[in-house]
């Protein structure tokens, strides 16, 4: 009874080990050209890095910008991409020359929309942008 106790404590751990693993941090740099707006923060153009943290099927996207440190982070969620897509890719809205931060993809895990009041507000004066 005893060596059966063991041998599932064993297994247990392991599991641990595994999904520890698994779950681990990735993340990637991207160059933004451009100031953009994420909700009601405006940030500068420059050098993001962009990581998902979580299990494999959830977890969140954080976007840091390394010159200024100004975090945001998000719940991911399957979406739009394809379940083998591996681009990391900021996605803006552009309404006249200002740039709205839309949603942030992480391989095949996708925010919501993040520029919700443009969705009803300025619907004719949108231009989509893809960045990445």
């Amino acid at each position: 009874m005893r060596s059966i106790t063991y041998k599932l404590f064993l297994a247990s751990a392991f599991v641990a080990a595994t999904f520890m693993s698994v779950a681990a941090k990735a993340e990637t740099t991207l160059n933004v050209p451009f100031s953009f707006n994420v909700g009601h923060n405006l940030v500068p153009a420059g050098t993001y890095l962009v990581e998902r943290s979580g299990a494999p099927w959830e977890g969140f996207v954080t976007l840091k910008n390394i010159q200024t440190s100004s975090t945001f982070t998000w719940a991911l969620a399957p979406g739009d991409p394809a379940p083998t897509d591996t681009r990391v890719v900021l996605r803006f809205d552009e309404i006249g020359q200002t740039h709205l931060l839309r949603s942030v993809q992480y391989h095949s895990m996708i925010t919501s929309q993040l520029d919700e009041s443009t969705r009803s507000n300025q619907q004719n004066d949108l231009h989509s942008r893809e960045g990445s």
